[in-house]
C-alpha cells in the first residue's frame, strides 16, 4: 500500500508539470485621455505697403491717387472734406491713414479667468475660511492663543451612595417579617407589565435620488484676428482675343489683349464700380471695380462704357466694348492692383 501511495504521488507531479498554468497577464486599465483642441493658426498676411498720407505733386489728381493706392477716390474725398470737383493742390496732404489695413491681432486671454486643463475642465481655487468657534463668553477661541484655551471636561455620571442596603443574618422571624412600606404612599399590588410582542415590519430602504451634475461645455474661445484681405477670389479673363503685350512691373502693369471694336467687356469678377469716366491720362475711357478691401481690377481705352459709378456688377457681366481711346490700335489693358499695387493677371486667370 505504501509503494502504491508513492507512485500515485509521481504520476501526479508528472501531470502537473506537463500542463503548466497558463501565465496570468495583467491589464491596466486604460484611461481615456481627452483630446487637445485643434490649434488654428491665421494665414500670414502681407503688410501694407501705403503711406499714412501723399502730398499731392505736380500732374496728380484725385482719382489717379485713388488708383495709385486701390482706394475709391470718393472715399478719399470724404475723408479729406474735398468737395466735388474734387480739386486739389500742389503740396496738398492727402490723409489716407484711414484706409491702411491693420496687421493681425492676437487677444490674449484674460488672466481673471478660471484656469483650464488639457481635457477643457474649469478648474477654479475654492476660497477656505478656518472654522470659528465660540467659548461660553462668545469670544471666537481662534482669535485666542493656544495656551489660554482650556480642556473640555468630560460629563461626570453622579453616583448614588444612599440609601445603603445592609445584611442581616439569616432567622426565620427576619423571613416572616414582612417589608417596611415606603413612608407617605399606599401600598399597591404590582401586577406584571405584559409585553406584546413588537411586530417588526421590514424596513423599506428608500431610493436616494440622485441628481445628474449639470457639465457645461467649455467654451473654447476662439484666437481673433483683424480680417484684412480676401485671397479667394474667383477670377474669369475679360474678354476675348490674343495677348499682344505681357505682364512688366517697369512699362506695363497689366494685360493688353487684342480684339475688335464694339466687342464685349466683361467684370473678372463681382464687385462694385467705383469709377467710370476718362480723367486719367493714358487709359482711355476707363471702368475700374472694386472687388473688396485688397483687390480691384481696371479696364482702359474702351469705345464705350455701359455701366455708372457705385453699380454693383457680377462676373461675366458687361461693362464696356473695346474700343481704342487713348491708344494707338484696338485692345483691352486689363490690370489687377493689390492694396493699389499692380500684380501680373496671368498668375490670377484661369488658363
Amino acid at each position: 500500500m505504501k509503494h502504491f501511495i508513492i507512485g500515485f504521488l509521481i504520476v501526479l507531479l508528472a501531470a502537473c508539470e506537463s500542463n503548466p498554468p497558463a501565465p496570468v497577464i495583467e491589464r491596466t486599465p486604460q484611461t481615456s485621455r481627452p483630446k487637445p483642441p485643434l490649434e488654428t493658426k491665421p494665414s500670414p498676411i502681407a503688410k501694407d505697403w501705403r503711406p499714412d498720407s501723399h502730398f499731392v505733386k505736380k500732374g496728380d489728381t484725385l482719382f489717379g491717387i485713388g488708383l495709385e493706392y486701390g482706394i475709391d477716390y470718393k472715399e478719399i474725398a470724404a475723408a479729406n472734406n474735398i468737395p466735388a470737383p474734387y480739386s486739389i493742390q500742389i503740396g496738398q496732404k492727402i490723409d489716407l491713414s484711414s484706409f491702411k489695413t491693420k496687421p493681425a491681432t492676437v487677444l490674449e486671454p484674460n488672466k481673471n479667468e478660471p484656469s483650464k486643463d488639457n481635457g477643457g475642465v474649469v478648474i477654479t481655487p475654492i476660497k477656505t475660511e478656518p472654522a470659528v468657534i465660540a467659548d461660553k463668553t462668545g469670544d471666537k477661541i481662534g482669535d485666542k492663543p493656544a495656551a489660554d484655551a482650556k480642556p473640555t471636561l468630560p460629563a461626570v455620571t453622579p453616583v448614588l451612595s444612599e440609601p445603603k442596603a445592609l445584611r442581616e443574618p439569616y432567622s426565620l422571624a427576619g423571613l416572616n417579617r414582612a417589608a417596611p412600606k415606603p413612608t407617605g404612599a399606599k401600598s399597591a399590588e404590582t401586577k406584571p407589565i405584559e409585553t406584546q410582542p413588537a411586530t417588526s415590519k421590514p424596513v423599506e430602504p428608500k431610493p436616494i435620488e440622485t441628481k445628474p451634475i449639470e457639465t457645461k461645455p467649455v467654451e473654447t474661445k476662439p484666437v481673433l484676428t483683424t480680417a484684412t484681405d480676401d485671397e479667394s477670389i474667383v477670377w474669369a479673363w475679360p474678354t476675348q482675343g490674343k495677348v499682344v503685350a505681357s505682364f512688366n512691373d517697369a512699362s506695363n502693369k497689366g494685360l493688353d489683349i487684342a480684339g475688335k471694336v464694339g466687342q464685349a467687356i466683361n467684370a473678372a469678377s463681382s464687385g462694385k464700380v467705383i469709377y467710370s469716366g476718362s480723367d486719367l491720362r493714358g487709359y482711355g475711357k476707363l471702368v475700374i471695380v472694386k472687388h473688396n478691401k485688397t483687390y480691384l481690377s481696371v479696364y482702359a481705352h474702351n469705345s464705350k462704357i455701359v455701366v455708372k459709378e457705385g453699380q454693383l456688377v457680377s462676373a461675366g457681366q458687361k461693362i464696356a466694348e473695346m474700343g481704342n481711346t487713348d491708344s494707338n490700335s484696338v485692345k483691352l489693358h486689363f490690370e489687377i492692383r493689390r492694396l493699389g499695387k499692380s500684380v501680373d493677371p496671368a498668375r490670377y486667370l484661369n488658363q
